[in-house]
């Protein structure tokens, strides 16, 4: 029998307890994936696309393999996009018209998620009954839609918050902007609708029935995974500097992600200012890429990085690079000594296995799955917290021991073959078969 908890990350005391299913039960034939604010076709690392973007691809592609075919529902954003994309064989992409097209942002679009149902709705009505046998929604705009999708279909409903509010607002960045009441009272809805939660470590788990009274018994840990096909030491970090233009004997500390407070990229350039001020000489052989676009609240500050670092005197050796496609993004991970990862809340940090994947370790905060992702002292080195003296300081390791980058991702890339996209795709469509049996015996008791 599978457990959902795998054998990675610790467990505190209020974690829900580990579920065991029984090898019968039967797994969907088809599942409607939703993902109302970002399509899983959009370029990670920009607008509101990110971690859950690559999540969502590689575990329908993994469970499309595996005989579970998926139709991912998300909102149109340009005209004159095909009603449907085969994303992969067995994985569909459905659009749906909801709200204007263009220059709506995340928040304005609980206001469209009545018309994002409604299209939701006409596309399940061509099909016979039964054509979806579960619903697994992402985020919490996704939620609503399947929580009412659910229930009209006769199906359980599969949630996963990926980011939470009462979370992000426990750890805001300076001038960040809080989440809205309205996205606090929607989770909270959600949850006790949902007949299955998926978090992605043990702590998101306890966080989910410490702040929002989830029943420990239906909520599930899925670690994501990595595609290791992709991400992995491939020719080794000269030859991916030697692609990219970078300077074979560098101190190359990396931020890829999405530019906004949340992530903390400010930091880096932080730490880096300090670095330089106690030891000058090693501005000629530093270089930090800094790729990726601004994001959510950043987008009120668009350039604010790049004059935070002309205001720090550190803009020779910064290089802004817009977000990249997942192969180059794989190089950018090679190339690097250390990938620093400041967030001041990651449900996961996908970006941190991918690094490890490739051979390279992580310089992270202490925050959400990042102690998961990364074994500290072993594969990187966790902070508690986000002074950029600390961050210097480990930086400032790499550059006295540069073969310490190699040895540390040597064991990173071995702890990151753990976390396999088949693996996560097994589990979950474990979570998926205990969902339709517990739905199913719920059904029989209430017409007994």
């Amino acid at each position: 029998m599978s457990q959902y908890v795998s054998r990675l990350g610790r467990r505190s005391a209020v974690s829900p307890p580990r579920l065991r299913l029984p090898g019968a039960h039967r797994r969907p034939r088809r599942v409607a994936m939703l993902s109302v604010h970002t399509s899983p076709l959009h370029q990670p690392g920009t607008g509101d696309a990110g971690g859950m973007n690559v999540y969502i691809v590689e575990l329908a592609r993994r469970l499309a393999a595996q005989g579970i075919e998926v139709e991912i529902f998300t909102r149109a954003t340009t005209g004159g996009l095909p009603p449907t994309v085969e994303l992969a064989p067995g994985v569909l992409v459905r659009h749906v018209d909801a709200g204007p097209y263009e220059g709506l942002a995340k928040e304005d679009l609980p206001a469209q998620l009545c018309a994002f149902t409604h299209g939701t709705m006409q596309a399940w009505a061509r099909h016979r009954p039964g054509h979806y046998d579960l619903v697994h929604s992402h985020y919490w705009l996704s939620g609503h839609v399947g929580w009412l999708a659910a229930e009209r279909w006769g199906v359980p409903l599969v949630h996963a918050m990926h980011t939470m509010a009462k979370v992000k607002n426990a750890a805001l960045a300076d001038g960040d902007t809080p989440e809205p009441a309205a996205r606090v009272i929607g989770e909270t809805q959600i949850v006790r609708a949902a007949d299955r939660l998926i978090a992605n470590t043990s702590e998101e788990a306890d966080e989910l029935v410490r702040h929002y009274d989830a029943e420990p018994g239906k909520t599930a840990v899925v670690h994501p995974g990595v595609n290791l096909d992709r991400f992995r030491p491939a020719d080794g970090r000269l030859a991916a500097r030697a692609r990219l233009g970078l300077p074979p004997n560098a101190l190359v500390p990396l931020f890829a992600g999405r530019i906004q407070p949340l992530k903390a990229p400010d930091i880096l350039l932080r730490a880096v200012a300090v670095l330089l001020a106690e030891r000058p000489g090693l501005r000629h052989r530093l270089v930090v890429p800094v790729v990726g676009g601004p994001s959510g609240s950043g987008l009120a500050r668009p350039e604010g990085l790049q004059k935070l670092a002309a205001r720090l005197g550190i803009a020779d050796v910064v290089r802004f690079r817009p977000p990249v496609g997942q192969d180059e993004l794989a190089d950018w991970f090679r190339a690097a000594s250390v990938l620093v990862m400041p967030s001041y809340n990651e449900s996961f940090g996908l970006c941190a296995i991918e690094a490890q994947a490739t051979g390279t370790p992580v310089l992270a905060a202490a925050v959400g799955g990042l102690p998961v992702a990364v074994r500290d002292g072993h594969t990187g080195f966790l902070i508690p917290g986000h002074d950029p003296i600390a961050y210097a300081r480990v930086l400032g390791a790499f550059a006295d021991d540069p073969a310490m980058s190699f040895r540390m991702g040597a064991e990173a890339a071995r702890h990151a073959e753990s976390f396999g996209w088949d693996r996560a795709a097994s589990t979950t469509s474990d979570v998926y078969a205990d969902a339709m049996h517990e739905f199913r015996r719920k059904a029989r008791a209430r017409h007994t």
